[in-house]
């Protein structure tokens, strides 16, 4: 008989004869492996799949409102890597303030379009209730106010 490496573990197994192409031992884990990355394709591929899918986690989330809740407070090793881990993708991404203390300069441009606002904490940690709005410019060719002028 041939013997082939599994995908996932990389131990030797014997294929069975009924599946063709048998690439996965058939250890839980690396059936577990093999109908993740199935799923994972299927999503990528079939738009169909992809929505039933999220159809599918929305209602149970629906069904289950408490439950991250519940785990974040039953499992704080996880919540603390999770926060530290945010804090480092955080710093990755840092970026220039938006508002700046002289809004008079005119070196500053906006340019109109569809902005993505999202609120962030006093940590610098962005929330998920963000917001996609769309800012048309009506000012740019207007002359800043000067003390003169007032």
């Amino acid at each position: 008989m041939t013997v082939i490496y599994c995908a996932a573990c990389g131990k030797e197994f014997e294929p069975r004869p009924q599946i063709l192409n048998q690439a996965y031992c058939s250890a839980p884990e690396c059936q577990r492996e093999r109908h993740r990355i199935w799923q994972k394709k299927k999503r990528q591929t079939d738009p169909k799949y992809r929505q039933d899918d999220a159809d599918c986690n929305r209602d149970w989330a629906s069904d289950h409102p408490s439950y991250w809740q519940k785990y974040r407070t039953d499992h704080p090793d996880y919540t603390e890597r999770n926060r530290k881990l945010q804090r480092e993708r955080n710093l990755k991404t840092k970026r220039a303030p938006i508002a700046n203390e002289n809004v008079s300069i005119r070196d500053i441009s906006l340019q109109s379009g569809r902005y993505w606002l999202v609120p962030i904490d006093s940590d610098g940690i962005a929330k998920v209730d963000a917001w996609i709005v769309e800012i048309t410019v009506i000012s740019a060719g207007c002359n800043p106010l000067t003390r003169a002028d007032e």
